[in-house]
Parts: C-alpha cells; sequence; structure tokens
C-alpha cells in the first residue's frame, strides 16, 4: 500500500509539471484564470475533479 501510495504521488507530480515544463506561458493564463474564479466556482472544480478521481478509481 504505502508503494502504491508513493507511486501515485510521483504520477501526480509528473503530470502536474508536464504543462508549465512545455508551455509555461499557456501554464500562466490558465493559472491566472483560476485565480480570478470565484470560491463556489473552484469548489465545484475540485468537487468534479474528486468525483472523476472516485469513480477512475473505482473503475481500476
Amino acid at each position: 500500500m504505502p508503494d502504491s501510495l508513493w507511486t501515485a504521488l510521483a504520477l501526480l507530480l509528473i503530470l502536474e509539471g508536464l504543462l508549465p515544463f512545455a508551455a509555461p506561458k499557456l501554464w500562466r493564463e490558465g493559472f491566472r484564470h483560476l485565480t480570478e474564479l470565484t470560491d463556489g466556482q473552484l469548489r465545484f472544480i475540485g468537487m468534479t475533479s474528486i468525483g472523476i478521481g472516485l469513480v477512475a478509481l473505482y473503475l481500476l
């Protein structure tokens, strides 16, 4: 179990680093847009991400 957790964390860091590495300008503009969203919009994005992750985890 701990090995799987570390593997998942490593994969998350790799995926999170791809866009800033490949297209820093696009990443910066996207991040700037995120900072302009309301709290409710950010919560909805977070809830949607959690839901998709749970469904994907269940299917795997």
